[in-house]
């Protein structure tokens, strides 16, 4: 059974459509990215999943029901706009939210020491809030979004201003997340982070759905009639091959439609070059992104 259901979601702001006749499911056990430009509809999206707003048609089931004031404890949400109370204490802050998720004070304090152990923050569990790093701050706002042990946890623009390294630990806690079962909807405008991590995606752009499925098989889709050939000897001409993109350590050959890439690769090898690296070109997410969205805009 699906964590999420949503399924033909509508909502509409002065006769402007946020969201427009949206579908999608999650499963447990699964990363999902939510992606789409500035303006799209996915934070809209997101406020209708978590029951902030209602949408005008259509439903969201969340875990097997629509979503009541009982179940909202078994989700987790992390929302773009950050909010922690910054005179409060990072292990008073934790308790204090873990309460409101229905968690006693006793297990709250195990599980905080636990995180904070995890992510190299224990140090600083006395610490006040504002005396914290922007990027520390959110990495406990990250940890007060799975403290409660959520079967669903939402992350909106999670990465936004981290560093390299805090970017790392929080990719490998959402990893983790996953290999405990359960769902995760990540939402950001950081495409490698959605590359890396998630298992299917669903692009949206004014409102409705412009792609969705599984990332491997999107990207196949997308797939360019070109190979990348990393090579010593001497090249030449090759029979099949239109055009030749010299690329930083490696160059990208663009084939006719009459040839494939084993017919290019056995010429190849009988022309005498030497092949270090030979793979079939696939564009990356943001290629994919840029030109769906920007076939949109013209």
């Amino acid at each position: 059974m699906p964590v999420v259901e949503v399924s033909h979601i509508v909502k509409t702001y002065a006769d402007k459509a946020a969201v427009e006749d949206l579908s999608f499911s999650v499963n447990e056990g699964e990363i999902f990215g939510l992606i789409g430009p500035n303006g799209a509809g996915k934070t809209t999206t997101i406020r209708m999943m978590m029951d902030i707003i209602k949408p005008d048609s259509g439903t969201v089931t969340i875990l097997g029901e629509k979503l009541k004031e009982g179940s909202k404890n078994r989700l987790g949400y992390l929302p773009e706009e950050r909010g922690l109370y910054k005179k409060l204490t990072v292990m008073d802050s934790l308790i204090y939210f873990a309460s409101l998720k229905g968690v006693d004070r006793t297990s709250a304090e195990k599980e905080a020491n636990q995180l904070l152990t995890q992510t190299g923050m224990l140090v600083h569990r006395y610490k006040k809030i504002d005396e914290l790093s922007k990027g520390m701050g959110q990495i406990i706002q990250f940890i007060v979004t799975i403290l409660h042990n959520p079967q669903l946890v939402v992350l909106d623009e999670p990465f936004s201003g981290l560093d390299p390294i805090n970017t790392e630990l929080l990719k490998d806690k959402i990893l983790d997340l996953r290999s405990q079962g359960k769902a995760v909807i990540l939402s950001t405008h950081q495409m490698n982070q959605v590359e890396e991590l998630c298992d299917r995606i669903l692009m949206v752009n004014h409102g409705r759905a412009v792609l969705y499925g599984d990332l491997n098989g999107v990207k196949s889709k997308y797939q360019s009639h070109a190979v990348i050939l990393d090579y010593q000897g001497e090249l030449g001409q090759v029979q099949g091959v239109t055009e030749k993109r010299a690329q930083k350590g490696y160059v990208e050959l663009l084939l006719d439609e009459n040839t494939t890439p084993q017919q290019v690769l056995e010429r190849l090898v009988s022309s005498g070059v030497v092949i270090n690296r030979f793979q079939i070109a696939t564009p990356s997410l943001n290629e994919i992104f840029l030109e769906v969205v920007g076939r949109q805009h013209e």
